[in-house]
């Protein structure tokens, strides 16, 4: 009997093993082929995509002439929108720099790509400050300045961190996400362009969008 039990109890525990290595086995052929035909059309973006994302969907703050902005105001356009300060030495005005190369890339189709500086330096960053900041890189694009708390509530709605480093000289610099958002022209939030992806990887991303991928 013991040995009737052990062989019972192999065979059920094979049947078990067989079960399971079924459900994780491939398609048939005809569905991964199925499978490979969609994947060689599907559209690739440089960035990182983050289409339905539930986040990075209200922005609320003022323009540098201190007019009421929100997201609404930009449809129609591809809208890069960044977080930064004006006093970034390095990523801040490669990022701005690298959006305005990539809109004269695009030619034409660059006028109807909208570049957004949300600025989490208010303290400093006056709307004084920032409008000279970006009208420096491409008069195009539009800085959004708020109070403490707007910064703040900005932030946590895209996820985005920032915070002081003390400095020697009892100045400051800021830790923050190197990256902007991208929305489509419907207003959706669609890709995070990591920093330093490059001039030709960003037009690539912008021009699918703007052809509505």
């Amino acid at each position: 009997m013991p040995m009737l039990k052990r062989t019972l109890a192999v065979g059920i525990l094979s049947g078990l093993m067989a079960l399971t290595l079924s459900a994780c086995k491939p398609n048939s052929p005809q569905g991964t082929a199925a499978s490979a035909a969609s994947a060689s059309t599907e559209v690739r973006f440089n960035s990182v995509d983050i289409t339905g994302a539930d986040y990075a969907s209200h922005l609320a703050m003022k323009d540098v002439d201190g007019h009421p902005r929100t997201l609404d105001d930009f449809k129609g356009k591809v809208v890069f929108l960044f977080f930064g300060y004006t006093q970034c030495p390095d990523v801040c005005p490669t990022t701005m720099a690298d959006l305005a190369a990539a809109r004269k890339k695009l030619g034409k189709d660059g006028e109807r790509v909208q570049g957004v500086f949300v600025t989490v330096d208010p303290a400093r960053d006056t709307p004084a400050v920032l409008k000279a900041y970006l009208a420096s890189m491409d008069p195009s694009f539009v800085g959004l300045h708020g109070t403490a708390e707007e910064t703040a509530a900005a932030a946590k709605e895209f996820k985005v961190f920032y915070q002081q480093v003390p400095g020697q000289d009892g100045s400051y610099t800021i830790d923050h996400t190197a990256g902007a958002f991208v929305f489509d022209p419907q207003g959706h939030v669609r890709l995070f362009a990591r920093y330093g992806m490059g001039v030709d990887q960003l037009a690539a991303d912008l021009k699918l969008l703007l052809a509505g991928h």
